[in-house]
């Protein structure tokens, strides 16, 4: 069997939000499976002393343009939320509680999180709504609670955070295919072609 492909994505990207609704269907074309990685982007921009796009001089009039017409044109719903991007270390760890247990059911978490986040129907730094969202997929609230708050869940977190920078990692969404790397929801055509061709 081929090797997975690996997509690390953060909550607050809305780049990253539209390569992961993407990345499913592209990764079965070409018979993989596609590897889902939440990471924190502000343990790369300690690295790069970078700043969120929408934080930064410049960039964030046009990112906040190209998110919206990127939106647009694939007919998603939305808006980017005030205060934005939200530190979402309760959605982060949430994604990974789930994941150990059920990889699938983690990735229609972070699917939905993306959509509600997005539409400014959820603030991914409130346990209390992540936990909603996980129990109407059918993950509980109790085990959620219990597993977020675990320190071993929360040392797990930072290490792949920190992991994804030792490879190179400095932004979101990115994918590794047989570890080489693609940065940027831009790229997918361009992993689609490198799977085409592996």
């Amino acid at each position: 069997m081929p090797s997975p492909i690996e997509f690390f994505f953060d909550f607050g990207s809305g780049y990253s939000y539209f390569a992961a609704v993407e990345i499913e269907a592209l990764a079965a074309r070409h018979g993989r499976e596609a590897r889902w990685r939440a990471f924190s982007l502000g343990t790369a921009f300690k690295r790069t002393n970078a700043l969120p796009l929408t934080r930064a001089p410049l960039k964030s009039d046009y990112t906040r343009i190209d998110w919206t017409r990127i939106a647009r044109e694939k007919g998603l719903s939305f808006q980017i939320p005030e205060g934005h991007p939200h530190a979402g270390l309760p959605a982060l760890r949430a994604f990974h509680a789930i994941d150990r247990r059920d990889p699938a059911l983690a990735k229609r978490f972070a699917l939905e999180v993306f959509r509600l986040y997005f539409a400014g129907d959820l603030a991914t730094d409130d346990l209390s709504e992540v936990a909603e969202v996980a129990a109407g997929l059918g993950y509980p609230k109790a085990d959620l609670a219990a597993a977020v708050g675990d320190p071993e869940l929360k040392a797990h977190v930072r290490e792949v955070g920190e992991q994804a920078v030792a490879r190179g990692v400095f932004g979101a969404p990115w994918v590794f295919v047989d570890d080489e790397p693609f940065w940027g929801w831009d790229r997918l055509p361009m992993v689609e072609r490198r799977l085409a061709g592996a």
